[in-house]
């Protein structure tokens, strides 16, 4: 648009170029191109006398030159401030002299919807004052050209940075809560226009109010940091650089709680830094330890650029690490120094592709996640998939939670143990499959701790096997040992308690002796019961619930079936009096 002369003022004994028209918030700011403000400089230059608080004619020195439409210098002196380039737009001015006083604004335009809001991240910080986003959309739009805003940014300042600033890299992100997030990065503005490709639109998957998503703070994460996690539930752990816990939330509500830690205007701090500026992992860096120890997370730097340190493989002796790039250029063959003192010596850059959001994508029902981002494994089901640091796409196994429902606190019995599916006694009950494995050696000490298991009705621990439980064992008295058992793999149990059950010295319990899980075998803490396990297929089971104290109840006893999907059976409690 045309400049507005009125505007503007030049005063002949110092070169200031000011502009006093009202700001982007008042009654009718203005704005120009560079073009058309150079033409009006020029215009005031060819006049006969000064007029006014326009003090150029044709007895001063030039103020500018053009180079082309889209770049301006101003020349001999002539000048103007972060104000003045804030009503300026279509290229670039350069002003003052190299290596001296020289500042240079670039152009910035965006290809987008109108309504576009746009954050600038440079030299390592959100710019706070983002006064190019006007009115609900961005200054000086070009609707016919689907041009949602047109401005310039300082990208050189010789008295204030030495120079370039950053490289003049910049990064715009949209990160509007509710729409969906962008992000285009500028590695080194040109002169005259730069183009950032930045949309957004209403995310169907990010419905929920910032003032409800801001309570979900039970949303936690629990490892920042390098992580080993089993997703698949293969035996072999992979790693992570997070380990998150939605608590009681809805794996589309996680992702909607990430959104909202790293929207615009976020003042939380995520990894030890601001959350609006947190990208996630941009770079993996072999490195050689020197010394000290590494903090996850902690800021890192090397000569020509900083990061901050999100993982490392060992903190005392580490091989690789994951980064943020913050400022400059990623380190080659350089030392690395971590916040606390710890040195490394950087190898092998490899660059890892961002997610926007950093979270990865909702699907409103399951998790695309992010590369080396993952939640605690109970929090994943079969339709999530996670990428951990070496790249590799996981998607956990089908976790199914199954429940007793109906049961008295402090009162009831609950038993579930195996069935095989046809076996029922006379009064019409189903039957405990009590050999679903037998012992492959004999216990005959005290606090045993593992227990190995050989086919019995089954080959094999089974994968839908609890991951911590209980198991029982028939003893050479016939009685059967409740077990606590912390893991298992293969053929074997590993032990963990001494609460005198674990006790064979004195009865032992001989080869081929029965085993079996008792995937629920407690006293209940609640009015339901759960446990949850890996399952593709189905599983017989029987339920058992009892009470012969307070209150008794006649026994509750029922097949079910695991599958795979969560289930619940509800106890049904007859008072037996």
């Amino acid at each position: 648009m045309a400049i507005i002369s009125s505007d503007w003022t030049v005063t002949r004994s110092n070169g200031n170029i000011r502009y006093i028209g009202n700001d982007h918030g008042g009654g009718s700011p203005s704005y120009s191109s560079v073009i058309d403000f150079h033409r009006w400089l020029q215009s005031l230059a060819d006049d006969a006398v000064a007029i006014g608080d326009d003090e150029l004619d044709i007895t001063n020195t030039d103020p500018s030159r053009r180079s082309t439409d889209n770049i301006i210098t101003l020349i001999n002196g002539y000048n103007i401030t972060s104000v003045e380039s804030e009503h300026l737009y279509d290229g670039s001015i350069i002003q003052g002299t190299i290596g001296v006083d020289q500042k240079i604004w670039d152009g910035i335009v965006n290809f987008g919807n109108l309504d576009i809001q746009i954050q600038i991240i440079q030299n390592g910080s959100i710019l706070t004052d983002d006064w190019w986003n006007f009115n609900g959309g961005g200054l000086n739009p070009d609707v016919t050209n689907g041009i949602s805003h047109r401005f310039m940014i300082l990208v050189h300042d010789y008295v204030g940075s030495g120079g370039d600033i950053d490289n003049r890299k910049l990064i715009g992100i949209s990160r509007r809560f509710n729409h969906t997030y962008g992000e285009f990065v500028i590695n080194s503005t040109s002169r005259g226009n730069n183009v950032f490709a930045l949309s957004d639109g209403l995310d169907l998957n990010n419905t929920t109010s910032e003032t409800i998503v801001s309570g979900w703070t039970g949303i936690t994460n629990l490892n920042q940091g390098y992580v080993s996690l089993d997703v698949n539930n293969d035996g072999v752990p992979e790693y992570y650089y997070s380990q998150w816990d939605r608590d009681v939330y809805s794996i589309n509500q996680f992702f909607e709680r990430l959104k909202w830690l790293t929207r615009d205007g976020s003042t939380s701090t995520i990894y030890g830094i601001n959350g609006e500026l947190f990208r996630g992992i941009t770079h993996q860096i072999t490195i050689t330890q020197l010394g000290g120890t590494f903090v996850e997370p902690e800021s890192i730097s090397w000569t020509g650029g900083t990061g901050q340190l999100l993982a490392i493989n060992s903190t005392s002796s580490g091989t690789l690490m994951w980064i943020q790039l913050l400022t400059g250029s990623i380190p080659s063959a350089q030392t690395i120094t971590g916040n606390g003192g710890a040195t490394a010596t950087s190898g092998t850059v490899t660059t890892r592709d961002i997610s926007k959001p950093f979270v990865g994508v909702s699907t409103g029902t399951a998790l695309i996640g992010s590369y080396g981002l993952s939640l605690q494994v109970s929090d994943l089901t079969s339709n999530d998939k996670v990428t951990s640091l070496s790249n590799t796409v996981v998607s956990p196994p089908n976790y199914v939670t199954n429940t007793v429902a109906g049961i008295s606190s402090g009162v009831d019995r609950v038993l579930v143990a195996p069935w095989n599916g046809s076996s029922y006694d006379t009064n019409g009950d189903p039957i405990i499959n009590k050999g679903q494995f037998l012992l492959d050696s004999g216990l005959t000490t005290n606090n045993i701790t593992t227990v190995v298991i050989k086919t019995g009705n089954e080959v094999a621990i089974p994968s839908d096997t609890p991951a911590t439980g209980y198991i029982r064992v028939t003893d050479n008295n016939g009685f059967e040992r409740r077990l606590h058992f912390s893991s298992w793999s293969g053929t074997t149990f590993t032990i963990d308690t001494t609460d005198g059950n674990e006790d064979f010295n004195s009865v032992n319990a001989n080869i081929n002796n029965n085993v079996y899980i008792a995937y629920i075998d407690e006293l209940a803490t609640g009015t339901t019961a759960t446990f949850v396990s890996v399952q593709s297929g189905t599983r017989d089971l029987v339920v058992l619930v009892r009470n012969g104290g307070t209150g008794p109840i006649k026994q509750f006893i029922s097949t079910w079936s695991q599958t795979s999907s969560n289930s619940t059976i509800s106890a049904i409690r007859t008072t037996d009096v």
